[in-house]
């Protein structure tokens, strides 16, 4: 049985026995017997004796399937279960034609084509949780938590200093009179592309303040997650329908911009990050760009 078929791997579908052609409802046991006892003489235990009917008068006549019922085509009542034979080995074809005299038929292609095969529709997501695990319960009947990249973990991880978290300074992008003055800020995880948004205190603003975007990876408008990459000095991000401007980041994360511009790795600074971001770093902290 392949993988996620829906079915359970039972080492047996069916024991070996005869199967009868018309299946009726279950007797109770001692209600059908091959033999019938007549009389008992004698005590019951040790010295008794018993006639049996010879002529099997009790027995209940049942027609089962034999080797001449099961062809190429032919459908097989087992148990209530319609069983389609599409194709036999050559052993079994051998033996038809030297018993019966007949020429096997032509095997019946059951497996659907690749062409009428339906790709598999993933549900958009909903919300709940993270996207990759959401994604996890579809592919697989048992579901699986999604596996991180741990190379890239234990290398972006925090080692002594090296936070290896970029924080930025950003504004919501909005006229309303209530949003227009709060800040917000963003933090990058390297070690697994997650993305934290906090809204720090502000005495009577009437808002309050605290966590505003759990840690998650956050999709993008075009497709794909946002990277390190993305997340510059006047950069317009979307993170859940809210969108941010960023006006300011801190040291480390411009440092950490400086030493990997010329990076082989996938998650490198392009120059333009430091273009923008230099012009940048000497205006006022939450001026929008």
């Amino acid at each position: 049985i392949k993988a996620n078929s829906g079915r359970d791997a039972a080492p047996k579908f069916l024991h070996r026995s005869k199967v009868p052609k018309e299946v009726g409802a279950l007797h109770k046991p001692g209600e059908i017997t091959e033999r019938t006892v007549l009389n008992v003489f004698g005590p019951m235990g040790h010295g008794g004796r018993y006639i049996l009917d010879s002529l099997k008068t009790g027995a209940v006549a049942k027609q089962f399937y034999t080797d001449a019922d099961l062809t190429i085509g032919a459908k097989v009542n087992v148990w209530g279960r319609e069983v389609t034979i599409c194709d036999m080995d050559e052993f079994t074809a051998h033996h038809f034609k030297c018993k019966f005299n007949v020429d096997v038929p032509a095997p019946i292609v059951y497996k659907m084509s690749e062409e009428r095969k339906q790709e598999r529709e993933i549900p958009p997501y909903n919300g709940w949780g993270s996207e990759e695990d959401s994604k996890a319960n579809c592919l697989k009947l048992i579901a699986q938590a999604p596996k991180r990249d741990f190379i890239k973990f234990m290398k972006k991880d925090r080692q002594g200093l090296e936070s290896h978290v970029l924080r930025y300074l950003a504004r919501m992008d909005t006229n309303r009179p209530i949003d227009i003055d709060r800040t917000f800020i963003i933090s990058f995880f390297l070690s697994d592309g997650t993305i934290s948004v906090f809204e720090p205190e502000k005495r009577n603003s009437g808002i309050v303040h605290g966590k505003f975007i759990e840690r998650s990876r956050l999709n993008k408008k075009d497709g794909g997650y946002y990277e390190a990459e993305d997340l510059f000095v006047g950069a317009v991000v979307n993170f859940r329908s809210h969108q941010f401007i960023i006006t300011d980041a801190d040291e480390y994360a411009k440092t950490y911009a400086e030493n990997h511009k010329t990076s082989t790795e996938p998650s490198s600074f392009p120059s333009s990050y430091l273009t923008v971001l230099s012009p940048c770093s000497s205006q006022k902290r939450g001026t929008p760009v």
